[in-house]
């Protein structure tokens, strides 16, 4: 009597795992996501890997630097927006972009991104839209000291971007490829906030504090991280009232 029951339990729940997975958004793949609360609803940040991101506010869905490199796309919606930061390898995929997008989705980006695909806005820094109650304002982003060659920033002045979104009362700061620039360090009232950290194209962990340090957002990300030891930057700000969260984002 015991087996039967025992019997009849398991299939009970072998069947509410398959109908779950049937469930559309439903992915044992998806990557780990966090939630933020801002007056206009709840604002999920999913992890892809990278500088790859996903933002979905309540059903409004956005992209940052969407490439297959980062991480799998089979079981995500389509875009409704698209942000690109600059135009390397690993942070423009145009062919992924093309397969993102759906009636109605739109992408903002850098100039040298608008010239490759041509259904794109671009934005310089300083530029702000509106789409969907979300302001997005573009920042600079760019090296002072990593070069490729002398002369040769890996990200010169004037070429790549960063976006602030701001939904409601909570802003979002995703930084692109860039250093600890004067423009980031006059940043005020970000809540969240997505900065790289990996040489020789970015900011090594002490670059990342004296960032934050500067514009003092409420959560740090380190994200584009490589191979940096992320406990660098949590030993460094652990005298500060930024959290900083480590996530799958290398």
């Amino acid at each position: 009597m015991v087996k039967c029951y025992l019997t009849r339990v398991k299939k009970v729940f072998l069947i509410i795992i398959i109908i779950a997975m049937t469930i559309p958004g439903y992915s044992q793949d998806l990557p780990a996501f966090d939630k933020i609360n801002t007056s206009a609803g709840i604002v999920e940040m999913h992890f892809i890997g990278h500088g790859s991101l996903m933002f979905k506010v309540n059903s409004f869905v956005i992209y940052f630097d969407p490439v297959r490199s980062s991480g799998s796309y089979d079981n995500f919606p389509k875009a409704d927006l698209i942000l690109v930061t600059h135009e390397h390898s690993d942070h423009l995929d145009v062919k992924l972009i093309d397969d993102l997008k759906k009636q109605g989705t739109m992408l903002l980006c850098n100039e040298i991104s608008a010239s490759k695909v041509p259904w794109a806005k671009a934005m310089k820094a300083g530029d702000m839209q509106e789409i969907n109650n979300i302001n997005i304002e573009a920042v600079a982003a760019y090296n002072i000291v990593n070069e490729r060659a002398p002369g040769q920033p890996f990200h010169p002045k004037g070429a790549g971007l960063g976006y602030i979104l701001t939904v409601r009362n909570k802003r979002f700061y995703i930084a692109g490829d860039t250093e600890n620039t004067p423009e980031m360090k006059a940043l005020r009232n970000i809540n969240v906030a997505f900065l790289p950290m990996n040489l020789p194209y970015t900011m090594t962990p002490e670059m990342v504090a004296d960032a934050a340090r500067a514009f003092k957002p409420e959560i740090l990300y380190p994200y584009h991280f490589g191979d940096t030891n992320t406990d660098e930057i949590i030993k460094l700000l652990k005298d500060t009232n930024i959290t900083v969260r480590i996530r799958n984002l290398k």
